[in-house]
C-alpha cells in the first residue's frame, strides 16, 4: 500500500502530469522519439529550468513511471507502461466495488394506511 501511495503522490503534481504528457507527445530538439526525451526537450517544450526538470524527473523515476537511461552526457527519459498498468490494477477493486445499496423502501405512513 505504501508503494501505491507514493506512486499516487508522484502523479498528484500538475507539473509532473504535464511532463508525462510531454513524454507521450514530445517536441524534441535533441533526440528522435525512439531514443527518448532529454532534459533539454523539457526545457524547450515546457519552459522549465534544468533543475526543475531534474527534480521532477527524479520523483517520477523513483516512483517507476519513467525510465532514465544515461547515454554519455545525455539522460534519455521514457514512459514505463508496466508501472501505470500496476497502479491501475491496484485501483481496480475500488472501481469495481459494489455500488452503495439502495435505501430500503419507504414504510407506509403512520397509521398503517397506504
Amino acid at each position: 500500500m505504501e508503494t501505491l501511495s507514493s506512486r499516487l503522490k508522484a502523479l498528484a503534481d500538475p507539473v509532473r502530469l504535464a511532463m508525462l504528457d510531454f513524454l507521450l507527445n514530445p517536441v524534441q530538439a535533441c533526440l528522435t522519439q525512439a531514443d527518448g526525451v532529454c532534459a533539454c526537450d523539457f526545457e524547450a517544450g515546457l519552459g522549465m529550468t534544468q533543475s526543475a526538470v531534474s527534480h521532477h524527473m527524479k520523483i517520477l523515476v523513483q516512483a517507476g513511471f519513467v525510465h532514465a537511461e544515461k547515454h554519455g552526457r545525455w539522460v534519455r527519459y521514457s514512459v514505463n507502461p508496466t508501472v501505470f498498468a500496476s497502479v491501475c490494477e491496484a485501483l481496480r477493486p475500488y472501481v469495481e466495488a459494489s455500488p452503495v445499496p439502495e435505501a430500503a423502501p419507504r414504510l407506509a405512513v403512520a397509521g398503517g394506511r397506504s
